[in-house]
């Protein structure tokens, strides 16, 4: 099956693609920093670094299989009600359509936030999928359930050329854990009662050493296991893409590594990342989870 990969970033969907026995035929981004990653992992793969808006399709090699990450920026709770400013960002959906247009592939999996279904222009943007003759099967699934120590609850579309939606019969994996991902010995650690820490942190850190012992995880900013911490016995929260989840240790504490958000991700641990933590992390956080991609295109296959 040869297949492409829009906004395809970091490079998880094209990963998944690949240990799902895909060849990765063509792969475009915007940003050349990821284009450059992406080339690294991937060197069988033509690359364009381009605004897909702009994309000729026609110069896109032929595929059975589209899969694209448009921009979730736009869609994203955290980002409050829609606003002008995202227009552009949401708008980076209708260049799926585009190119499907253009290809008319067999399938395509578009992944987004879940709130991507709330957007207005959904509605439309599915009828336009529809007038191509696909058939949609929007499902929400969580990455921990494909073996990644990380709940990330994402908006999956899966289109097919048929008369009606396809029905995907999933794996369940069993359940990967912070602590499968976490190296004590890694990391630039730094004293928890240094001075200048914020209260709310320290309060964060007594109210988690008391529910889980002197070693568990926090995160650094926003919501999802703020007063308490979380266990290292259960999955990270999400990955997100700035530095969020702290590690404790005793009476030290230290942010995840690239190399920790890679594996919290499901990327195989050789997988190139750039040298810039920060741009590593921001990759990784805007990508979509390898294994999840490999199970649902195993799935697509086996129910076609």
């Amino acid at each position: 099956m040869r297949a492409i990969d829009l906004f395809a970033g970091a490079g998880g969907f094209s990963t998944g693609a690949a240990m799902a026995g895909c060849q990765v035929v063509w792969a475009g981004n915007h940003w050349q920093a990821a284009v450059d990653a992406h080339a690294i992992n991937h060197p069988g793969t033509l690359h364009a670094c381009q605004d897909l808006q702009q994309q000729d399709w026609t110069q896109v090699p032929q595929h059975d299989l589209l899969l694209a990450s448009p921009a979730c920026q736009g869609h994203s709770p955290a980002r409050g009600k829609e606003k002008a400013h995202h227009d552009a960002l949401r708008s980076t959906a209708w260049a799926v359509v585009s190119a499907a247009e253009c290809h008319r592939p067999a399938v395509f999996v578009v992944e987004n936030v879940p709130a991507f279904a709330a957007w207005t222009l959904y509605p439309a943007w599915c009828a336009a999928m529809n007038a191509l003759g696909y058939a949609l099967a929007p499902m929400v699934l969580d990455a921990a359930d494909h073996g990644v120590p990380q709940h990330r609850l994402r908006l999956f579309i899966v289109g097919t050329r048929s008369a009606h939606p396809i029905t995907l019969d999933l794996p369940r994996a069993a359940m990967a854990t912070a602590a499968d991902v976490i190296d004590f010995s890694a990391g630039r650690w730094s004293a928890i009662d240094k001075p200048g820490r914020s209260c709310n942190t320290l309060a964060r850190i007594a109210a988690g050493r008391l529910r889980h012992g002197h070693r568990f995880v926090a995160p650094y900013y926003g919501s999802g296991s703020g007063e308490t911490g979380r266990s290292l016995h259960r999955p990270l929260g999400t990955i997100t893409t700035r530095d969020r989840w702290s590690v404790i240790d005793g009476d030290r504490m230290r942010m995840l590594t690239a190399e920790e958000c890679r594996a919290a991700m499901g990327f195989p641990a050789g997988y190139h990342l750039p040298a810039d933590h920060k741009t590593a992390v921001h990759m990784l956080g805007n990508a979509v989870c390898p294994p999840q991609a490999r199970d649902l295109i195993h799935a697509l296959r086996a129910a076609a």
